[in-house]
């Protein structure tokens, strides 16, 4: 008689969400934003279901002090539609870090989600603010190794 392999899948009831502390001073955005995007959808927990919420919160100090490698700040454009005819705007990377610097970040992360209301939930456990300073400190956030 063959041994049948039982695979578990996660409900809601499962989930057990944490808070994790990351401190992106000095990190490529790609890279971070890669990571960050695994924590939010569970992947690096035993019981990751693609279809369900498994991930933690994740708060990101820092924001402003990323790096891109080569010559992104300048070459790098972000690109956003009003909808009406001619309205593309059209932003450098450097001039968004000027204006909005959570919102490089959260770009990347966000288009590495899945798409639909599912990755809205999980965007929605990210915070990031571009300073050291963070209104979480009742959650205890634990720091994440990114090596």
């Amino acid at each position: 008689m063959i041994a049948m392999k039982k695979t578990t899948l996660a409900t809601p009831e499962d989930r057990v969400r944490r808070w994790r502390l990351v401190d992106a001073d000095g990190q490529v955005v790609g890279r971070l934003a890669s990571r960050l995007a695994m924590v939010l959808m569970g992947k690096d927990k035993p019981i990751y279901t693609p279809y369900v919420d498994t991930g933690d919160f994740v708060v990101v100090l820092n924001c402003e002090k990323v790096v891109f490698t080569g010559t992104k700040w300048t070459n790098k454009i972000y690109r956003h539609h009003s909808g009406w005819i001619g309205g593309l705007k059209e932003t450098s990377a450097e001039r968004l870090r000027a204006r909005h610097p959570d919102r490089i970040l959260r770009l990347a992360v966000q288009r590495m989600l899945p798409k639909g209301k599912l990755g809205k939930g999980m965007l929605k456990k990210l915070k990031i603010y571009a300073g050291t300073e963070h209104p979480h400190a009742a959650q205890n956030p634990e720091p994440m190794n990114l090596k």
